[in-house]
């Protein structure tokens, strides 16, 4: 005669764990940190996000101009890094730096206005619309491993936090419109308006709370 061993296991103390702590966490994901930027500082990139996100317009906090670079070589540089420059008024009120490139001609490196408006290019909404319901797809497959205790819910939290940054970031590299001014693309060498050095598309991440 056979004996069966039955091991009953209870896992309602568990599963009851795990759905508190899922009830208490939330996913944000987006730019992080402090809005700090003033004119003249290297802006950070929660100033860039932004105004990208929403646009705006800046004008010079100190002084007449806002100097623009629209040539590579200026790029991230700034009109005192280059000695030999001379200003150059022009009919609309602004003005330019430029410098001799000799044979009588001139070489300008940076142009100064009184503002510039960024036009509105939000990836971070338009991204989030565009992938919410392939995300809510994969949180309804996911949560079936979580209820049946074989994924973490911090691991849950955390994988579907950086598929969706990475969504984001993905969505981001396709936005073309609207493009960038003829200067900005001299300047930056690329048409491209949301990616330059690749910082703000690098700096989209998750965080639970």
């Amino acid at each position: 005669m056979g004996v069966k061993i039955v091991k009953k296991t209870n896992n309602i103390p568990k599963l009851t764990q795990a759905l508190k702590k899922l009830g208490k966490k939330s996913i944000k994901v987006g730019v992080f940190g402090e809005d700090n930027y003033k004119y003249g500082d290297d802006a950070d990139l929660v100033t860039i996000a932004y105004v990208h996100e929403f646009g705006t317009t800046i004008t010079p906090k100190k002084g007449k101009y806002l100097t623009i670079p629209v040539h590579r070589s200026a790029k991230n540089k700034r009109a005192g890094d280059f000695p030999d420059l001379f200003f150059v008024p022009t009919d609309n009120g602004n003005g330019l730096l430029a410098r001799n490139k000799g044979k009588d001609q001139l070489e300008v490196l940076f142009v100064l206005v009184k503002s510039v408006t960024i036009p509105e290019r939000a990836f971070l909404r338009t991204g989030f619309d565009a992938n919410i319901n392939a995300i809510a797809n994969r949180m309804e497959t996911l949560l079936n491993d979580v209820l049946d205790l074989n994924v973490n819910p911090d691991a849950f939290l955390d994988g579907i936090g950086m598929e969706f940054a990475g969504l984001i970031q993905k969505h981001m590299k396709g936005i073309n419109s609207p493009p960038n001014a003829a200067a900005t693309v001299a300047a930056k060498g690329s048409s491209n308006p949301l990616q330059d050095t690749g910082r703000l598309i690098g700096s989209i991440r998750h965080e639970i709370e």
